[in-house]
């Protein structure tokens, strides 16, 4: 037979239940949640993808787990190259799911898309991975965050060191996409400054398997420099068909304007050897860089590229700036974002302007010969660098209105 409870505990419960609902018992906070978007499936996801989640996973255990009291979650998802997957995903997460901040990104094109409901959700947006200066350009956004690189940069830096050795005239191959058409503008923009000339330009779909009209083209407009306003394995492809056509022994150059450590690795430092290129990040440049390199190496089997440093960069500052402003709200965070200079292995006082744009120093490098280098991955001869002021977009060219 079942006993009765006693007074005592018919009136302790109820006083629990209302003391739990009006504060008096702290529940443990709902997590923190940080999602990854990015392409996982397609012809970026070696440069982006689920490298980008092991950096932001990294980045995530190396601050604790956990902050202001939150358990921090990671969530990812692929895009595949498709900007209503990634509305649609985004728009879930944030509705749904209650995610405080999405990474990464993967392609311009679905960027823009991210930032543009970021924006309106007041969530935090960090895009390591597109490539498009119109993120703090026109489209800018006071919750979005363009971190590693951008087209202005990579066009800025480049071509630069390009016509130093007299290389004034170019033709371009470019994605057929937001990210090719910003990068090729910016490039072609620098270029003229210079005093050079674009001869031409011919624009290929994402994911482009053969590339010998594009190249017969670049080749027969006589164009000192043929430059790539394509990456990943766009721009792989080019290269090595580029090899099979003699263009380079023919005396025309490559500019590979976003040209990454896993597309050289792909092809090869026989094919790629002598290609200058423009990177935020290098994994041998000193202590710092070769310590994260390796705990990387161990996760992805593969070296990082300045994509995925950058989530890494990213989401340390957003942990660390969620922290400072006591909150996870979109606004507070983001103020305390811009008032704090990024500091990590890549990043040494960086500042982030009004625009969201992340003020890095860009590096040129050389990719080696095969007799240069001394071990795996061992692929790049570093030049110079050029200071963030100096790399990025001036703030009074900028048409973000964040600026005026």
């Amino acid at each position: 037979m079942l006993r009765s409870r006693s007074p005592l505990l018919r009136f302790a419960l109820p006083l629990l239940l209302l003391l739990e609902m009006s504060g008096g018992i702290h529940a443990e906070e709902a997590p923190l949640r940080i999602a990854v978007l990015n392409d996982q499936s397609g012809s970026t996801a070696d440069v982006t993808g689920l490298g980008s989640v092991i950096a932001a996973r990294l980045a995530i255990e190396d601050f604790g787990g956990s902050v202001l009291g939150r358990r921090i979650e990671l969530l990812s998802a692929d895009h595949q190259n498709k900007t209503d997957i990634a509305a649609a995903v985004t728009r879930r997460w944030i509705d749904v799911d209650d995610v405080s901040a999405i990474v990464d990104g993967g392609t311009s094109a679905a960027a823009l898309v991210i930032q543009d409901i970021v924006k309106d959700k007041q969530k935090i947006a960090m895009f390591s991975g597109p490539a498009t200066s119109d993120l703090t350009g026109k489209a800018c956004s006071p919750f979005g965050f363009h971190w590693t690189y951008d087209t202005y940069a990579l066009a800025n830096t480049l071509p630069r060191a390009m016509a130093k050795s007299g290389a004034d005239t170019w033709f371009f191959i470019t994605s057929n996409y937001a990210f090719g058409h910003a990068l090729e503008r910016d490039a072609s923009t620098a270029i003229e400054a210079l005093g050079g000339k674009v001869l031409g330009r011919v624009r290929h779909p994402l994911g482009t398997a053969d590339f010998s009209s594009f190249l017969l083209q670049a080749q027969g407009s006589g164009a000192k420099i043929i430059g790539l306003a394509n990456s990943g394995d766009d721009a792989l492809n080019t290269i090595k068909q580029a090899g099979e056509f003699g263009i380079v022994e023919g005396g025309q150059r490559i500019g590979g304007l976003l040209l990454l450590i896993n597309t050289v690795h792909g092809l090869g430092l026989k094919a790629s050897q002598g290609i200058i290129i423009a990177e935020a990040f290098y994994w041998d440049m000193d202590d710092a860089t070769r310590d994260f390199s390796r705990r990387f190496e161990a996760a992805a089997k593969k070296k990082p590229n300045m994509n995925q440093a950058g989530v890494y960069s990213a989401v340390t500052h957003y942990l660390k700036s969620v922290k400072a402003a006591g909150s996870i709200a979109g606004p507070a965070v983001a103020d305390a974002m811009r008032s704090m200079p990024v500091n990590d292995f890549m990043s040494k006082d960086v500042k982030i302007r009004k625009d969201g744009r992340v003020l890095r120093d860009m590096h040129l490098f050389q990719v080696k010969s095969p007799s240069e280098s001394r071990a795996p991955w061992d692929y790049y001869k570093y030049l110079s660098s050029v200071p963030g002021e100096d790399a990025f977009r001036p703030a009074a060219q900028s048409e973000c209105p964040l600026l005026k």
